[in-house]
């Protein structure tokens, strides 16, 4: 396969309401859209979903354009690659910015089914034509106002809630959404706000039967996590400090943990969180696919990796209406009655591409074309 056209596309989608963390609130999507296209003239899609502002990792937006534009595409653009092993042999001169290689990645992925006759989910081995859907609810300023937004997802099927928690917003929060709904699948997501003088504290989270607490400590941290597990009887689930298969053999190997959320843009693409999927199922460790605000492109990705056999837990996909009224793909995933979402099964990805929606919120576009050297070959 050989990629001769590139289009790279800042979009930004403006967001149904804000969405805040213990670190940051978001009222837009900001993403590079990657459109790829071969010499046999398929056209493949990707998207790199770091946010606006590098404060989830170093990556952001402005961050993955500059790298796409002035080393990763040059690296790939009209180069044989035959798999996905071979595209990232292209860009390994590059180090880091998993999240930048992962869109160039997903494009691929997209081509290389498309060019099989195949939807992703059947590349890559999925098993299932469905998967399980919870919801992420963000910080509340106001009890009351928590339990609505929690009582509205439920209303509109979802069967998993997340909570986002930080210091001063957790223990009441948690025990307010369990008294009211004592059977729901619920977990806690501290986005690595707390430190070990929170130990006591958080262990106190183990009174309201969560699935998991998500990555309570540093972002980079895989250490203190040992003491906070053997602390709690709740799973502690790692995000942020696992950016690689070998970061997770690590962080399971010392008892760090025992669920791994999977981001295939935070893990650099599919290809290593096939290698996350694989070890973890070999260990009986739960995983499940966490999500970054994805428009139609990502949350097609996510979904189709999602379908393998070891995800085991509900996923942060959501319907695309959980976010954005409008999305950049014809046909929006929506959420099913049993808290699914359904795989698509047309070749690739699976999804159309609405060119008025893309057009308008594209904020800035690149073109880049390949041109062959020209035939140095003596006339006849």
């Amino acid at each position: 396969m050989k990629i001769t056209r590139i289009v790279a596309r800042h979009v930004r989608m403006p967001f149904r309401q804000a969405f805040s963390t213990s670190r940051w609130t978001l009222t837009h999507k900001d993403a590079i859209v990657i459109e790829a296209t071969t010499d046999a003239g398929l056209t493949g899609w990707g998207e790199c979903v770091a946010l606006a502002y590098p404060d989830y990792c170093y990556e952001s937006t402005a961050i993955n354009a500059l790298v796409l534009r002035e080393y990763l595409i040059p690296l790939v653009l009209g180069q044989e690659l035959a798999d996905a092993q071979a595209l990232w042999e292209a860009m390994s001169p590059v180090a880091g910015h998993r999240i930048a290689k992962a869109g160039l990645e997903c494009a691929f992925w997209d081509l290389d089914a498309q060019s099989r006759g195949q939807s992703l989910s059947q590349r890559l081995g999925g098993k299932r034509e469905r998967v399980e859907s919870g919801v992420s609810v963000s910080v509340h300023d106001t009890p009351d106002a928590l339990l609505r937004t929690v009582e509205s997802y439920l209303h509109e099927g979802y069967q998993r809630v997340k909570l986002k928690i930080k210091p001063g917003k957790d223990l009441a929060e948690t025990a307010l959404i369990r008294k009211h709904f004592p059977d729901l699948q619920l977990q806690v997501d501290g986005n690595a706000a707390y430190t070990l003088e929170h130990l006591d504290h958080l262990a106190q989270l183990d009174a309201f039967g969560l699935l998991l607490i998500e990555q309570p400590l540093g972002n980079e941290d895989i250490i203190d996590h040992v003491q906070l597990q053997q602390r709690m009887q709740t799973p502690v689930c790692l995000d942020e400090s696992i950016l690689s298969a070998d970061d997770a053999r690590k962080a399971l190997s010392i008892g760090a943990c025992r669920v791994i959320n999977i981001k295939p843009g935070r893990v650099g693409g599919v290809r290593e969180s096939l290698r996350i999927h694989d070890l973890c199922r070999q260990q009986g460790v739960a995983v499940w696919m966490g999500g970054m605000f994805e428009t139609g492109i990502g949350r097609a990705l996510n979904v189709a990796v999602a379908s393998l056999p070891g995800f085991t837990l509900p996923g942060d996909i959501s319907a695309s209406a959980k976010y954005f009224k409008e999305d950049i793909v014809e046909s929006p995933f929506m959420l099913n009655s049993d808290s699914t979402l359904t795989v698509p099964t047309a070749p690739g990805l699976g999804i159309q591409i609405d060119a008025g929606r893309l057009e308008k919120y594209t904020v800035a576009k690149e073109v880049f074309v390949f041109h062959s050297a020209p035939s140095t070959a003596p006339a006849a």
